[in-house]
């Protein structure tokens, strides 16, 4: 079953100042399977994280559509989908305050409980609960990543859209990042979209890969 199936779509930007238009995405068609991991590669500019912001709306398709579980996105409530969508940045952002503070943020936004508790969802990422009250802002680079991916799975995701998410990390952090994201895949049947530009991750990582080059997508989803 695919989670989500993208047809003909095109995202066109328009500089408000002289109203001239470019094209960033065009006819991107792509059926991307539940419960894999999609890795997306490209060179820098040609529209990897334009297809991830499409994916949960933080950006609107120009033209053609994109469907989550066979319903077209732009029907769907904003914040239910992102709910659905988790998205998880190359920089870890996490606020003030305690590392449970952040965790439970989301749901309380919405005044709904998180997936698990707090203290189960750090374990989860490879985290031990004793750290729970620390100041997350203190934490070290790839530990904060996990803080932030935990944050993002408060929120029971069906999907993860990842944006370089180990660039910065060291070797180690990042092979640690990998092993969880690829367990959450295969355990939790959560589907995994992962932007990235090493190619030996993409090995290590992906069930398919797809490339785009200059907003062209040259590869339908090869096998790893």
């Amino acid at each position: 079953m695919n989670k989500y199936i993208l047809e003909h779509v095109g995202y066109t930007v328009t500089d408000p100042q002289t109203g001239a238009s470019r094209e960033i995405l065009s006819d991107i068609n792509l059926a991307i399977p539940e419960g894999q991991v999609l890795t997306i590669t490209g060179p820098s500019g040609s529209g990897k994280s334009s297809l991830l912001s499409l994916l949960n709306m933080m950006r609107d398709v120009t033209s053609g559509r994109i469907l989550l579980d066979q319903e077209d996105i732009r029907k769907l409530d904003v914040l239910d989908l992102r709910r659905r969508v988790g998205i998880v940045f190359q920089k870890p952002y996490l606020f003030r305050g305690t590392v449970e503070y952040n965790i439970l943020l989301g749901p309380r936004l919405r005044g709904t409980e998180p997936s698990l508790p707090p203290g189960q969802l750090l374990e989860r990422v490879g985290l031990s609960s004793s750290i729970l009250q620390q100041e997350a802002t203190r934490l070290s680079g790839g530990e904060q990543q996990r803080v932030t991916l935990a944050r993002t799975l408060a929120n029971g995701p069906e999907v993860l859209l990842l944006d370089e998410v180990t660039a910065s990390l060291d070797a180690d952090s990042a092979l640690i990042i990998e092993g969880l994201v690829r367990d959450l895949s295969q355990k939790h049947k959560i589907t995994v979209i992962w932007v990235t530009h090493d190619p030996e991750q993409v090995v290590r990582v992906g069930d398919k890969n797809v490339m785009l080059v200059e907003g062209h997508l040259l590869d339908g989803g090869t096998k790893v």
